[in-house]
């Protein structure tokens, strides 16, 4: 029996999503992503003076818009050919990270785990608790969750002066400097997010999380103890979570927290790596990312670089390209499909339990997840050597003059994954403005090959039950790689 399924629009997801499954003999034998909304932000940047980029791309997402902040920032500076002081680069990495581990908090709580409580679990021996824990809106989780992710955003405030569009980020560093009594602020709020950390997400200290080493380890780990990582761990194991969801097993890392080099994994001045994994490590070569748009609703033929791509939306008597089907464009690395995220950054940044996962099953929920979790033990630890690192007194911010004509490039990492800004400059003015979203390179179309992009792979051969109109299997994949689509076509 073959029928098509449409899915859509999705709840607990910035933006609109629809997914469209052919369903073959119980099982997903094609799928189709579409971002259904056009936003044109790269439009607007045209004729602006550079630093109007540091308003105009926050206001892209309300929950990444500090990551869009520095991917312009980086673009600026390369522009400038400024460097930041140390104090700027700690400062930069500090506001960076705090959104990025408040995102992967309101990941877990709020739009994946909330899937665990539905009755359609009921009989599952976990799925009492994980109704009573997770269920959404009255979930217990979110009496302990919302106040520890307000305070840890307290951080934003000491720094940024406020979140989300602060413009305290720049291209040669940070506006506000540190004053030796704010950092003991800081510390304390790092401490305060310590403490639930420990308590309520892993009931273990972060450093003992972050050295489980194989999914033996993790397994035992879980095993009766109660803390909401653990909990995952039952659920996703009762339910095969760990065999579901695999890509192309590519992984791109734009590396994380720049000029930070003073962790595990460290290496090229980023606290996490920069590179590609697929099965081993290699360099990242950014002249290899190319954009196809041959099944998006936008002009072109072929797949150009971001430094002179084109986002040129089909109006009129053009729109009718009947490959189309949403407006999200196809990322390349060197014409193959790449996954991002945090998955990717700990595979190239070596991280053993995340390597053993994807060596036994490939790129899984349970290793999506499981990345989003552990760098929130990973990464609080480099937060509180940051903040011990900054010096008072000494500069936060370098400036420079733009030069009237040049091309610049500002890749990051978001909490779902590389983000990178392109820029050309001419006259003194934004000529060219792309920009690469995460979830546009996990959220991609075919390409003019016909290749599915991470997301439509990872759907292919999921079981789909007779009269089952969502499966939610199909949910939890699509949730693991945690849909932005306002960020995905901006």
């Amino acid at each position: 029996m073959s029928r098509r399924l449409t899915i859509g629009p999705f709840n607990r997801v910035e933006g609109d999503l629809e997914v469209t499954l052919d369903v073959q003999a119980g099982r997903v034998a094609a799928a189709r992503v579409s971002s259904s909304l056009y936003r044109g932000f790269e439009h607007v940047l045209i004729g602006k003076h550079p630093l109007d980029a540091l308003v105009i791309v926050p206001r892209i997402c309300g929950i990444c818009s500090v990551s869009q902040s520095a991917a312009a920032a980086a673009a600026l500076a390369d522009a400038q050919g400024l460097e930041m002081p140390a104090n700027g680069r700690l400062a930069s990495n500090l506001i960076l990270a705090c959104e990025n581990l408040a995102d992967h908090l309101t990941h877990f709580y709020l739009f994946f785990m909330p899937d665990f409580a539905r009755a359609a679990y009921r009989g599952r021996s976990w799925h009492a608790a994980a109704e009573r824990r997770f269920k959404a809106t009255v979930g217990e989780a979110l009496r302990e969750v919302l106040p520890a992710r307000a305070d840890l955003l307290r951080l934003m405030g000491h720094l940024a002066g406020k979140w989300p569009h602060s413009l305290a980020l720049q291209p040669g560093g940070t506006t506000r400097a540190v004053t030796a009594s704010e950092k003991i602020r800081l510390l304390s709020v790092l401490r305060d997010f310590r403490g639930f950390l420990s308590r309520v997400v892993f009931g273990d200290s972060l450093e003992s999380v972050g050295a489980i080493g194989c999914r033996a380890e993790l397994a035992a780990w879980a095993r009766g103890r109660p803390a909401d990582f653990a909990r995952f761990v039952e659920i996703a194991a009762d339910l095969g979570l760990d065999c579901v969801g695999r890509a192309s097993d590519r992984f791109l890392s734009y590396g994380a927290y720049a000029a930070a080099a003073d962790g595990p994994g460290a290496a090229a001045g980023h606290l996490f790596a920069r590179g590609v994994w697929h099965g081993g490590g290699r360099p990242l070569v950014e002249q290899l990312i190319s954009e196809d748009v041959a099944h998006a609703w936008l002009f072109g033929e072929q797949a150009l670089h971001p430094a002179v791509g084109e986002t040129r939306p089909l109006t009129g008597e053009f729109a009718d390209k009947a490959a189309a089907y949403t407006w999200c464009k196809a990322p390349r690395y060197d014409g193959q499909v790449a996954e991002t995220g945090a998955l990717a950054r700990q595979l190239v940044a070596g991280q053993p339990l995340l390597r053993a996962l994807v060596a036994a099953s490939g790129g899984s929920v349970l290793a999506r997840v499981s990345a989003r979790l552990l760098e929130l033990a990973l990464v609080l630890p480099a937060m509180e050597r940051w903040v011990h690192a900054l010096a008072p007194g000494e500069a936060f911010c370098a400036q420079a003059a733009f030069p009237a004509e040049v091309n610049a490039v500002g890749l990051v990492e978001a909490a779902r994954g590389g983000l990178g800004h392109w820029l050309r400059l001419e006259n003194g003015r934004i000529a060219g403005y792309q920009i690469i979203a995460p979830t546009t390179w996990n959220f991609s179309p075919r390409d003019a090959n016909g290749v599915p992009g991470a997301l439509e792979q990872a759907l292919a051969g999921l079981p789909v039950a007779d009269g089952e109109e969502v499966p939610l299997l199909v949910q939890h994949v699509v949730r693991s790689f945690d849909p932005c689509m306002v960020c995905t076509v901006h």
